[in-house]
C-alpha cells in the first residue's frame, strides 16, 4: 500500500506546555511540522524548529495544511491578521477567563477578557476573508506539565513553605484539564467540519472543590505537604502581610473570592461535535514538576 499523504502544520508556542503535548502526538503521526519556538531548538524527524516569536521568524512555509497556536492569543491573532503563511484550516487556544473575569472589580483581569474577545473576532474574522475555517478551544484549568500558573504554583509553595493555607469555604467548583486531553482536542477538530467557525469550552472530565483539588495537588508531593484553612478575615490579614512582604501579591482579592464561586462549563457540544472525553483530575508529583525527584 502506498504511504499515507503528509500533511503539514505549523505550531506557534510549540515549547509550552500545551505546545509540547500537542507536538508529541504531531510528530508521532503522518505529519511534517514547523515548530515555533523563541528558543534555540534542533530539529527532528518530520518536525523542523523555527526561531522567534510572532516577529522576525525566518523560514516560515509559504502554506501549511494547519496553522495552530496554543500560546497567547492576541498576539496570534495580531500576527495572522497579517496574512504571512497560507492555511485553510486554523486551530488557536484562548481561555475561558473570557467568562470567568468579565465582572472582575481587577482592572487588569478586566483587560484580560477585552483582549481574548478582540482576539477571538480577529481571529474569526481573518480566517471568513481568506476562505478558511478557524476553531477556538477555552480550556479551564490547565495541569499536567508542572509547568502551570495555578497548581504548580501551588506545590511550589507548598514545598517552600512545608504547608499551604487557603480560606474556609473555598469550595467553589472547578474542572481541571490535562494538557494532553487538550492537545488530542486540537487535533481532533482539524478534520472535524462541524467545529468551523466555533468556539468550544474544554473543561476537565471531573468536577471537584477548589479546596479538595489543592488538598490533592499537596497529598501528591513527595514528602506530601499539609493544607491548613483559615478563617476568611484571617486568610485576609495573613495575605496582607504577605503582600507587604512582596509575595503573593498576584494574589488579588477577585482571586480569592473566585475560590468560593462555581466555575463550570459545559463538555457537551465539545463531547457532540468531536468526540471529547477528557479525563477525571488525577496529579501526580510528575504533573507538579518534579519528575526528577
Amino acid at each position: 500500500m502506498p504511504d499515507a499523504p503528509t500533511r503539514t502544520a505549523l505550531v506557534f508556542g510549540a515549547s509550552g506546555q500545551i505546545g509540547e503535548a500537542l507536538l508529541a502526538r504531531l510528530a508521532g503521526g503522518e505529519w511534517q511540522v514547523f515548530a515555533v519556538s523563541r528558543v534555540p531548538r534542533p530539529s527532528s524527524t518530520g518536525v523542523t524548529w523555527l526561531q522567534g516569536g510572532f516577529v522576525g521568524v525566518e523560514g516560515l512555509p509559504a502554506a501549511v495544511d494547519v496553522i495552530f497556536s496554543t500560546g497567547p492569543l492576541d498576539a496570534f491573532a495580531q500576527w495572522y491578521a497579517q496574512g504571512g503563511v497560507a492555511a485553510s484550516r486554523v486551530v488557536a487556544f484562548g481561555s475561558t477567563s473570557l467568562d470567568t473575569k468579565q465582572a472582575s472589580g481587577d482592572a487588569y483581569e478586566r483587560d484580560i477578557v477585552a483582549r481574548l474577545q478582540a482576539a477571538e473576532r480577529a481571529v474569526f474574522d481573518a480566517a471568513s476573508a481568506r476562505g478558511a475555517a478557524a476553531t477556538l478551544l477555552r480550556p479551564t484549568l490547565v495541569y499536567g506539565a508542572g509547568r502551570d500558573q495555578t497548581l504548580a504554583r501551588i506545590a511550589a509553595m507548598g514545598r517552600r513553605m512545608g504547608f499551604f493555607v487557603l480560606p474556609r469555604g473555598a469550595d467553589g467548583k472547578r474542572q481541571p484539564v490535562h494538557v494532553d486531553d487538550l492537545a488530542q482536542a486540537a487535533l481532533a477538530v482539524v478534520d472535524a467540519s462541524a467545529t468551523h467557525g466555533l468556539a468550544y469550552a474544554l473543561p476537565g472530565g471531573e468536577t471537584l472543590a477548589y479546596r479538595e483539588m489543592v488538598a490533592r495537588t499537596l497529598s501528591a508531593l513527595v514528602p506530601p505537604v499539609r493544607l491548613r484553612e483559615l478563617p476568611m478575615p484571617v486568610f485576609r490579614a495573613v495575605l496582607g502581610i504577605a503582600r507587604m512582604a512582596g509575595a503573593m501579591r498576584g494574589l488579588t482579592d477577585d482571586a480569592v473570592a473566585r475560590m468560593r464561586e462555581d466555575l463550570v462549563f459545559d463538555a457537551a457540544p465539545a463531547r457532540r461535535d468531536f468526540g471529547y472525553a477528557p479525563r477525571a483530575f488525577v496529579v501526580d508529583a510528575r504533573a507538579l514538576g518534579e519528575g526528577g525527584r
